[in-house]
Protein backbone atom coordinates (compact mmCIF):
# COMPACT_ATOMS: atom_id res chain seq x y z
CA UNK A 1 0.00 0.00 0.00
CA UNK A 2 1.52 3.36 -0.81
CA UNK A 3 -0.16 6.94 -0.50
CA UNK A 4 0.42 9.71 -2.40
CA UNK A 5 -0.68 13.73 -1.41
CA UNK A 6 -2.46 15.95 -4.01
CA UNK A 7 -3.21 19.66 -2.70
CA UNK A 8 -6.84 19.89 -3.60
CA UNK A 9 -9.79 17.80 -5.20
CA UNK A 10 -8.54 18.56 -8.56
CA UNK A 11 -5.14 17.25 -7.93
CA UNK A 12 -6.31 13.75 -6.70
CA UNK A 13 -8.83 13.95 -9.71
CA UNK A 14 -6.40 14.85 -12.36
CA UNK A 15 -3.92 12.13 -11.21
CA UNK A 16 -6.61 9.26 -10.84
CA UNK A 17 -7.40 10.25 -14.62
CA UNK A 18 -3.38 10.29 -15.81
CA UNK A 19 -2.74 6.75 -13.86
CA UNK A 20 -6.04 5.37 -16.16
CA UNK A 21 -4.18 7.11 -19.16
CA UNK A 22 -1.14 5.26 -18.26
CA UNK A 23 -2.20 2.12 -17.33
CA UNK A 24 -4.32 1.60 -20.26
CA UNK A 25 -1.74 2.33 -22.51
CA UNK A 26 0.67 -0.05 -21.26
CA UNK A 27 -1.37 -3.10 -21.59
CA UNK A 28 -2.06 -5.21 -23.91
CA UNK A 29 -5.13 -6.61 -25.19
CA UNK A 30 -8.75 -5.96 -22.90
CA UNK A 31 -8.30 -3.56 -20.69
CA UNK A 32 -11.19 -3.96 -17.38
CA UNK A 33 -12.31 -1.01 -15.18
CA UNK A 34 -14.13 -0.87 -12.45
CA UNK A 35 -15.50 3.26 -12.00
CA UNK A 36 -17.15 4.11 -8.53
CA UNK A 37 -19.67 6.78 -7.88
CA UNK A 38 -18.87 9.93 -5.79
CA UNK A 39 -17.69 13.67 -6.55
CA UNK A 40 -14.11 12.48 -7.26
CA UNK A 41 -14.42 10.25 -9.36
CA UNK A 42 -17.32 12.56 -11.15
CA UNK A 43 -13.75 14.93 -11.77
CA UNK A 44 -12.06 12.59 -13.06
CA UNK A 45 -14.46 11.66 -15.58
CA UNK A 46 -14.86 15.38 -16.84
CA UNK A 47 -11.18 15.04 -17.15
CA UNK A 48 -11.01 11.64 -19.09
CA UNK A 49 -13.50 12.80 -21.43
CA UNK A 50 -11.98 16.42 -21.48
CA UNK A 51 -8.94 14.94 -23.23
CA UNK A 52 -10.41 13.44 -26.26
CA UNK A 53 -11.24 9.85 -27.76
CA UNK A 54 -7.65 9.59 -28.81
CA UNK A 55 -6.39 9.75 -25.38
CA UNK A 56 -6.18 5.87 -24.68
CA UNK A 57 -7.03 2.93 -26.19
CA UNK A 58 -11.02 3.27 -25.50
CA UNK A 59 -11.96 0.37 -28.01
CA UNK A 60 -10.08 -1.64 -25.62
CA UNK A 61 -11.40 -0.87 -22.82
CA UNK A 62 -14.36 -2.40 -20.82
CA UNK A 63 -16.03 -0.28 -18.20
CA UNK A 64 -17.39 -2.39 -15.20
CA UNK A 65 -18.90 -0.65 -11.88
CA UNK A 66 -17.66 -1.21 -8.40
CA UNK A 67 -21.08 -0.67 -6.93
CA UNK A 68 -24.60 0.62 -7.27
CA UNK A 69 -27.89 1.69 -5.97
CA UNK A 70 -30.81 -0.13 -6.35
CA UNK A 71 -32.53 2.40 -8.36
CA UNK A 72 -33.10 3.19 -12.12
CA UNK A 73 -30.26 3.86 -14.36
CA UNK A 74 -31.63 7.47 -15.36
CA UNK A 75 -31.80 7.84 -10.91
CA UNK A 76 -29.59 11.22 -9.95
CA UNK A 77 -28.72 8.65 -7.75
CA UNK A 78 -27.34 6.26 -9.74
CA UNK A 79 -23.74 5.73 -10.41
CA UNK A 80 -24.07 4.61 -13.88
CA UNK A 81 -26.37 8.03 -14.39
CA UNK A 82 -23.37 9.85 -13.35
CA UNK A 83 -20.76 8.03 -15.34
CA UNK A 84 -22.93 8.18 -18.45
CA UNK A 85 -23.53 11.91 -18.21
CA UNK A 86 -19.65 12.80 -17.51
CA UNK A 87 -17.89 9.51 -19.44
CA UNK A 88 -19.57 7.53 -21.30
CA UNK A 89 -21.92 10.14 -23.64
CA UNK A 90 -19.18 12.56 -23.81
CA UNK A 91 -16.82 10.12 -25.64
CA UNK A 92 -19.40 8.11 -27.10
CA UNK A 93 -17.87 4.51 -25.57
CA UNK A 94 -18.94 0.98 -25.62
CA UNK A 95 -18.14 -1.59 -23.85
CA UNK A 96 -20.18 -1.06 -20.97
CA UNK A 97 -21.37 -3.26 -18.38
CA UNK A 98 -24.11 -1.63 -15.45
CA UNK A 99 -25.47 -3.10 -12.55
CA UNK A 100 -29.20 -3.26 -12.87
CA UNK A 101 -29.78 -1.74 -9.67
CA UNK A 102 -33.55 -1.31 -10.88
CA UNK A 103 -34.22 -5.15 -11.13
CA UNK A 104 -34.89 -7.27 -8.04
CA UNK A 105 -31.23 -7.04 -5.81
CA UNK A 106 -30.49 -10.50 -5.53
CA UNK A 107 -31.18 -11.69 -9.22
CA UNK A 108 -29.58 -8.65 -10.43
CA UNK A 109 -26.16 -9.10 -8.36
CA UNK A 110 -25.97 -12.91 -9.92
CA UNK A 111 -26.45 -11.91 -13.16
CA UNK A 112 -23.22 -9.10 -13.04
CA UNK A 113 -21.28 -11.88 -11.40
CA UNK A 114 -21.79 -14.55 -14.38
CA UNK A 115 -21.27 -11.82 -17.01
CA UNK A 116 -18.14 -10.86 -14.40
CA UNK A 117 -16.81 -14.30 -14.27
CA UNK A 118 -17.49 -15.13 -17.73
CA UNK A 119 -15.04 -11.55 -18.79
CA UNK A 120 -12.84 -11.97 -16.45
CA UNK A 121 -12.64 -15.41 -14.41
CA UNK A 122 -12.74 -16.64 -10.98
CA UNK A 123 -11.82 -14.82 -9.18
CA UNK A 124 -11.93 -12.17 -11.53
CA UNK A 125 -8.84 -10.24 -12.14
CA UNK A 126 -9.85 -6.55 -12.96
CA UNK A 127 -7.05 -4.64 -14.83
CA UNK A 128 -7.49 -1.24 -12.64
CA UNK A 129 -10.42 -0.55 -9.64
CA UNK A 130 -11.29 2.67 -8.45
CA UNK A 131 -12.62 3.30 -5.00
CA UNK A 132 -13.35 5.94 -2.84
CA UNK A 133 -13.47 6.03 0.72
CA UNK A 134 -17.03 7.23 3.02
CA UNK A 135 -16.84 8.98 6.15
CA UNK A 136 -17.35 5.39 8.23
CA UNK A 137 -14.69 4.15 6.43
CA UNK A 138 -17.07 1.93 3.90
CA UNK A 139 -15.70 1.19 0.06
CA UNK A 140 -17.79 -0.01 -2.38
CA UNK A 141 -20.85 -0.85 -0.79
CA UNK A 142 -19.44 -2.13 1.87
CA UNK A 143 -20.40 -1.00 4.89
CA UNK A 144 -19.33 -1.44 8.33
CA UNK A 145 -21.52 -4.21 9.54
CA UNK A 146 -23.40 -5.27 6.44
CA UNK A 147 -22.86 -8.99 5.28
CA UNK A 148 -21.13 -8.47 2.07
CA UNK A 149 -17.93 -7.63 4.16
CA UNK A 150 -17.70 -10.75 5.69
CA UNK A 151 -18.44 -12.24 2.01
CA UNK A 152 -15.55 -14.70 0.69
CA UNK A 153 -17.15 -16.97 -2.05
CA UNK A 154 -19.40 -14.55 -3.94
CA UNK A 155 -17.83 -11.99 -6.18
CA UNK A 156 -21.08 -9.98 -6.73
CA UNK A 157 -24.17 -9.39 -3.88
CA UNK A 158 -27.09 -7.37 -3.06
CA UNK A 159 -26.13 -5.64 0.88
CA UNK A 160 -28.48 -4.79 2.75
CA UNK A 161 -27.37 -1.65 4.98
CA UNK A 162 -28.04 0.27 7.93
CA UNK A 163 -26.47 3.50 7.71
CA UNK A 164 -26.74 7.10 8.12
CA UNK A 165 -23.90 7.21 5.43
CA UNK A 166 -26.48 5.79 2.77
CA UNK A 167 -29.68 7.64 4.51
CA UNK A 168 -30.97 4.26 6.39
CA UNK A 169 -32.07 1.37 5.19
CA UNK A 170 -31.50 0.09 1.91
CA UNK A 171 -29.67 -2.23 -0.29
CA UNK A 172 -26.73 -1.70 -2.36
CA UNK A 173 -25.01 -4.13 -5.39
CA UNK A 174 -21.35 -4.31 -4.84
CA UNK A 175 -18.15 -6.06 -5.81
CA UNK A 176 -16.79 -8.02 -2.96
CA UNK A 177 -13.27 -8.10 -1.25
CA UNK A 178 -11.82 -11.03 -3.47
CA UNK A 179 -12.23 -9.08 -6.31
CA UNK A 180 -11.38 -6.06 -4.88
CA UNK A 181 -8.08 -7.57 -3.62
CA UNK A 182 -7.39 -9.79 -7.02
CA UNK A 183 -7.25 -6.26 -8.74
CA UNK A 184 -3.99 -5.91 -11.22
CA UNK A 185 -3.95 -1.98 -9.90
CA UNK A 186 -6.42 -0.37 -7.07
CA UNK A 187 -6.97 3.37 -6.95
CA UNK A 188 -8.43 4.85 -3.79
CA UNK A 189 -9.60 9.04 -4.36
CA UNK A 190 -10.09 10.47 -0.91
CA UNK A 191 -10.58 13.92 -0.47
CA UNK A 192 -12.20 16.57 1.47
CA UNK A 193 -11.28 17.23 5.60
CA UNK A 194 -14.78 15.32 6.64
CA UNK A 195 -12.66 11.95 5.48
CA UNK A 196 -9.46 13.02 7.81
CA UNK A 197 -10.55 11.11 11.17
CA UNK A 198 -11.19 7.61 9.47
CA UNK A 199 -8.79 8.15 6.96
CA UNK A 200 -6.05 8.65 9.87
CA UNK A 201 -7.42 5.26 11.66
CA UNK A 202 -7.69 3.12 8.24
CA UNK A 203 -4.11 3.71 6.88
CA UNK A 204 -2.73 3.82 10.72
CA UNK A 205 -4.55 2.45 12.84
CA UNK A 206 -5.57 -1.26 14.32
CA UNK A 207 -6.52 -3.52 11.03
CA UNK A 208 -9.78 -4.64 10.74
CA UNK A 209 -11.96 -2.14 11.96
CA UNK A 210 -12.89 -0.75 8.61
CA UNK A 211 -14.19 -2.04 5.24
CA UNK A 212 -11.18 -0.09 3.24
CA UNK A 213 -8.75 -2.06 4.88
CA UNK A 214 -9.54 -5.21 3.46
CA UNK A 215 -8.74 -4.41 0.11
CA UNK A 216 -4.89 -5.61 -0.06
CA UNK A 217 -3.07 -6.57 -3.01
CA UNK A 218 0.39 -5.99 -4.99
CA UNK A 219 -0.67 -2.41 -6.29
CA UNK A 220 -2.88 -0.63 -4.06
CA UNK A 221 -2.39 3.05 -3.68
CA UNK A 222 -4.53 5.79 -2.25
CA UNK A 223 -4.62 9.56 -3.87
CA UNK A 224 -5.42 11.51 -0.94
CA UNK A 225 -5.49 15.39 -0.59
CA UNK A 226 -4.18 17.59 2.22
CA UNK A 227 -7.69 18.30 3.92
CA UNK A 228 -8.31 14.34 3.56
CA UNK A 229 -4.74 13.95 4.88
CA UNK A 230 -4.42 16.09 7.75
CA UNK A 231 -4.43 13.81 10.61
CA UNK A 232 -1.93 11.24 8.94
CA UNK A 233 1.16 11.25 10.97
Amino acid sequence: MKIERFADLEAVSRAGADEFVQLARASTGTFRVALSGGSTPKRMHELLAAMGPHALPWDRVELWFGDERTVPPDHPDSNYAMAKRTLIDPLRLGNVHRMEGERDPVAAAADYERELVAAAGAPPVLDLVFLGMGPDGHTASLFPGSPAVGERQRYVVANPVDSPVAKGKTTRLTLTVPVLCAARHVRFLVAGADKAGVLASVLEGPRGRYPSQLVEGSDVVWFVDQAAAKELR
